[in-house]
């Protein structure tokens, strides 16, 4: 097998079946993840690619491009993989989050403030699976998506990256 080059993007092979690289995710169990994890339909990433820089950093891209690419960067990090849960990251979650019909928990306006913050706070409603959730708020009647965190034993860790956290 060849080895993963953290220099360069490689495009995920579309099917496990065509993996060249050890431990590199497949395009189709990318999907599959947004998809039993958030709900999110298979055709939001139909106009799509992703790629893999690094291991285990997955990138979504709008459109085509060649493969490998020496660049810096393609589209925005999506999904961390090569670790015990994939996480996503929190310009996935506001890009793609209003999609979500899965393992969204909807914040108070207090929530939402100590969430946006980066606030761990106790929340005892969520009856849903533990794990990594999408935070969102009410407003102007629509769900917005805030960031991911991370719920375990009833508490909510907010994974708002420090620099993008703000006091509303």
């Amino acid at each position: 097998m060849s080895e993963n080059d953290g220099q360069r993007f490689d495009r995920l092979p579309a099917t496990p079946a065509e993996r060249i690289v050890e431990g590199r995710v497949s395009r189709e169990e990318v999907v599959d993840y947004f998809e039993d994890r958030f709900g999110i339909p298979p055709e939001t990433f139909a106009d799509y690619t992703f790629w893999e820089k690094g291991a285990g950093k997955i990138w979504i891209y709008a459109g085509e491009a060649p493969t490998p690419l020496e660049i810096e960067a393609i589209g925005m990090t999506c999904l961390r993989t090569r670790q015990e849960h994939w996480k996503p990251t929190t310009d996935f979650v506001q890009r793609f989050g209003g999609r979500a019909t899965d393992c969204v928990i909807e914040l108070d306006p207090e929530e939402a403030r100590a969430f946006a913050t980066g606030e761990d706070q106790e929340i005892e409603r969520w009856e849903g699976d533990w794990g990594y959730l999408i935070g969102a708020h009410e407003i102007a009647g629509d769900l917005e998506p805030i960031g991911i965190g991370l719920y375990v034993h009833g508490e909510l860790r907010s994974m708002v990256p420090k620099g993008r956290q703000r006091e509303l």
